[in-house]
């Protein structure tokens, strides 16, 4: 695993990368976007098994997450800071494609990272050889302007560097309420006990987000949400949508076949896999090995 550091496009920070390099010639560029409240080098076992089989892999830190965020950012995103995050993934895209020329990209998104993978699509969808949504999950328009509503005033009000536990309540206050037993307030990430315990030991994990960060993340599930960009997306494009079967994030697959239905309604032939069992972070959970051998046969049929 390998540091790579470049400005971001707010102006103001340094983003960090993080590369995953196959012995040999890449076969293919695998991009990873990262999911909230989390960083790129968590997906290290499964980069690994990745630049094994002659993949080369990137992930960049968002602002506000991992080493790209400075003391006391985290969790933070300036005004327009779902756009920066956009313009930072896209710059990664292409430093990744001159470190392997003439190799075709597959664009994989995490969670919040899947948002940004949809929106990305929309506007890059033609030069990707494939992309991989994961963890994702669909918002009616009034959920997501009653959050940038609750976002905006709370930080008019308090600032918005402000960390509202309201808001992180009528956010996520449900996903543990299907669990039981409840160990951590995170274990819906996981029926494996242990990423549970690691997500809630680690400070680059589950710090909260400031009004500013949802401000973002509601602006990008908006976009991701509109049929705008599904409409956008390549009828061609060769699309995996992967989720676990008790995700709360896909409304426990519901959410999930929305999102799969609007994008077979805008002419694409995706295909979709709920992991029985399986909740929110799948490449962390009891099925890793089925996840980490299918999302790779994927990416091999993408490059085929």
């Amino acid at each position: 695993m390998e540091d790579l550091f470049y400005p971001s496009a707010d102006g103001e920070h340094t983003v960090h990368a993080v590369i995953w390099r196959p012995e040999g010639e890449p076969a293919a560029v695998l991009q990873i976007i990262h999911g909230m409240e989390e960083y790129a080098a968590r997906y290290d076992a499964f980069a690994r098994a990745a630049a094994a089989q002659g993949i080369l892999v990137c992930a960049e830190d968002h602002l506000g997450h991992g080493l790209t965020a400075n003391e006391g950012e985290l969790g933070h995103f300036p005004d327009g800071g779902d756009e920066f995050v956009l313009k930072d993934v896209r710059a990664l895209t292409l430093r990744a494609k001159r470190l392997a020329p003439g190799a075709p990209v597959v664009l994989m998104g995490h969670s919040m990272g899947s948002f940004f993978c949809r929106v990305y699509i929309s506007r890059f969808g033609r030069e990707l050889a494939g992309a991989v949504i994961m963890g994702t999950g669909f918002k009616d328009a009034f959920t997501i302007g009653a959050g940038k509503a609750v976002s905006a005033v709370t930080g008019a009000l308090r600032g918005k560097t402000y960390k509202s536990g309201l808001i992180k309540k009528l956010a996520f206050g449900g996903y543990n309420r299907r669990f039981r037993p409840v160990r951590t307030p995170c274990d819906w990430l996981s029926a494996d006990g242990d990423n549970a315990d690691a997500y809630v030991a680690d400070p680059l994990c589950g710090f909260g987000f400031t009004c500013g960060g949802y401000s973002g993340l509601f602006s990008v599930i908006g976009k991701a949400c509109s049929k705008k960009a599904f409409a956008a997306a390549p009828e061609d494009l060769p699309l995996l949508i992967v989720s676990g079967e008790d995700d709360p994030v896909g409304d426990f697959g519901k959410g999930v076949r929305k999102v799969y239905g609007e994008y077979k309604k805008a002419g694409l032939k995706p295909r979709l896999a709920l992991y029985k069992g399986a909740r929110h972070e799948i490449l962390n959970d009891f099925c890793r090995e089925e996840v980490t051998a299918d999302l790779l046969a994927f990416v091999k049929s993408c490059i085929g």
